[in-house]
């Protein structure tokens, strides 16, 4: 899968000015929006905490990957915010998150495309250069370049 279809820059706020889970999820939902890839950002929302109470979306390493399978994603993608600060949530590590990565899939492909964005992603996310690029470039495409370079090497 090419994550750059995925991943667009106008979807990336690399200072994110969110000051808790419920702000960054609704700044990146509001960004999504906004560039057409969700219709009704509440029903997405909602739909992203109804996966949220299913368990932790924080992997460790300061990242967050929460989701939502939603009726209301007009067209896959994920958003990508890192924050000013550091915000609670809960994570496998027990660590406040920097990074959140928000998917938004189609209902129809939640049982394909998900699993393999998810673990496109998850085995990107092993690479300490890809979370360094994440935590410190100032560069969208950068950080978009760092995950495609990855699933093809």
């Amino acid at each position: 899968m090419n994550l750059s279809k995925v991943m667009q820059p106008e979807i990336i706020d690399l200072s994110l000015s969110a000051t808790n889970k419920k702000e960054a999820i609704e700044a990146l939902a509001d960004l999504m929006s906004t560039h057409g890839y969700i219709g009704s950002k509440e029903q997405f929302v909602a739909d992203v905490y109804e996966r949220e109470l299913q368990g932790k979306t924080g992997i460790g390493d300061h990242i967050a990957i929460p989701h939502g399978k939603s009726e209301s994603v007009i067209k896959n993608a994920i958003a990508i915010g890192r924050l000013q600060g550091e915000i609670e949530w809960e994570t496998l590590d027990g660590e406040p998150v920097k990074v959140i990565l928000l998917f938004a899939v189609k209902k129809e492909d939640s049982n394909t495309l998900h699993i393999k964005m998810l673990s496109q992603v998850a085995g990107a996310l092993a690479d300490e250069a890809i979370c360094e690029q994440l935590l410190h470039s100032n560069n969208a495409m950068a950080i978009i370049d760092a995950f495609q370079t990855e699933y093809q090497s």
